[in-house]
């Protein structure tokens, strides 16, 4: 027989060391079944993006609890291992209901407790019961805790998603036409819903025969559900004090005093800058009440901060504000920005800072204000990396046509 006829001869094909070819396509089906559903576990993530998720989570875990910790220690108190250990463990199950503590505790226990059956003496006999083990029973109630867990989070993160719509809603999803000026604007949550407001709108003030346009950045004080709540108070307030005819040093105090009903003596306080743009004079009148230092960039490169103003709303009901006045010419620049943006942190706990966005801006002085602010975001993404992001980011590009 020849070699070839041996190799094609069913005895060798049976040979247990070759592996058949697949039945009626069974084995393609099988990993087409299980590449299906790895897809659908992680939403088409590669394992880079899902270690780098992993890593995000992990990190902003680490940040909320180590809050609850450093809560629990007082100043000066000794902190060796065991009682980072015991403060630990503490701020894990504070975050629990006092029942589904106690069913975390009782699931450790389990696993912790040395397995194997029932073993008794009948007699002159052994008999041993063998049945699921302790530790068996310890996953089991680890794993009814994370289902009740799970089903909250599906709850809270549905509601949210429903605030979270109801807050773009509030906000413009595109600026206004206004006479010589090119406008953008952006914000993006460190969680859910955002406690930045932005806004620019038409309205009459007590001194221009012409229509002005109002525009404004603020930042409430905290993050998430409060501060959300509070940015909705503080944009009804505004639109309805703005529709009276008033100069903006007027509605900034109108401002401050609402505010301060609604600050918890002064804990919850915002951070605004407002801006009022006459087309006709191309004068910006402008009041800052505690809020990042906007930059002001002239076509010859020249960069002035605006900082005339006072307080931040909500703390103080009788402050007094000032008001300062630029007159933008084809070119200026006007970039309004929460803290947000320039301490926004790296894995090496650097911030942003005020410099690289003075770089960015300019180095693209002669795009569009919405190309601006792609590349402005691009680099802080690029500089943050994985690191999760810790406040609202919002920012208002103007420049002057």
């Amino acid at each position: 027989m020849s070699p070839e006829s041996a190799a094609s001869s069913p005895q060798q094909s049976q040979n247990p060391s070759v592996a058949p070819p697949p039945q009626n396509g069974k084995r393609p089906r099988l990993f087409s079944e299980a590449n299906r559903f790895w897809q659908r576990v992680t939403e088409g993530l590669e394992l880079g993006e899902l270690m780098s998720q992993f890593k995000q989570d992990a990190q902003t875990g680490f940040r909320f609890y180590r809050r609850d910790f450093a809560a629990g220690t007082e100043p000066g108190e000794r902190t060796g291992f065991l009682h980072r250990v015991q403060e630990l463990m503490w701020a894990i199950l504070g975050k629990l209901t006092p029942a589904r503590r106690v069913l975390l505790l009782a699931g450790i226990v389990l696993l912790l407790l040395p397995g194997g059956g029932v073993h008794f003496q009948n007699g002159n006999r052994d008999v041993e019961f063998s049945g699921p083990s302790l530790q068996f029973w310890g996953g089991a109630v680890l794993f009814v805790l994370l289902m009740l867990e799970i089903a909250d989070r599906v709850v809270m993160k549905r509601d949210l998603e429903i605030a979270r719509d109801i807050q773009s809603w509030l906000l413009p999803a595109n600026p206004p036409p206004v006479e010589g000026l090119a406008i953008a604007f952006a914000t993006r949550p460190a969680n859910t819903v955002a406690g930045d407001f932005y806004d620019v709108f038409a309205r009459q003030n007590s001194s221009a025969g012409s229509p002005v346009f109002l525009m404004a950045v603020a930042d409430v004080a905290g993050k998430s559900i409060p501060a959300a709540l509070l940015m909705a108070t503080f944009q009804a307030s505004l639109k309805t004090l703005s529709a009276t005819p008033c100069s903006l040093q007027e509605l900034a105090g109108a401002l401050n005093r609402y505010a301060c009903g609604n600050s918890q003596g002064g804990l919850r306080f915002t951070t605004a800058f407002l801006a009022e743009y006459d087309p006709a004079t191309r004068v910006m009148n402008y009041v800052n009440a505690g809020h990042n230092n906007p930059m002001f960039r002239r076509s010859s490169g020249a960069i002035e901060r605006l900082v005339a103003g006072g307080l931040p709303l909500g703390i103080q009901g009788e402050a007094r504000y000032e008001s300062g006045t630029i007159t933008v010419s084809p070119g200026d620049w006007v970039v309004i920005f929460t803290d947000g943006l320039v301490e926004a942190e790296n894995q090496f706990a650097q911030e942003y800072g005020e410099e690289r966005l003075l770089n960015v801006l300019h180095a693209n002085s002669a795009t569009t204000p919405q190309v601006l602010l792609e590349r402005m975001i691009a680099e802080v993404n690029a500089f943050v990396g994985p690191t999760p992001q810790h406040d609202d980011i919002t920012c208002m590009l103007i420049k002057a046509a």
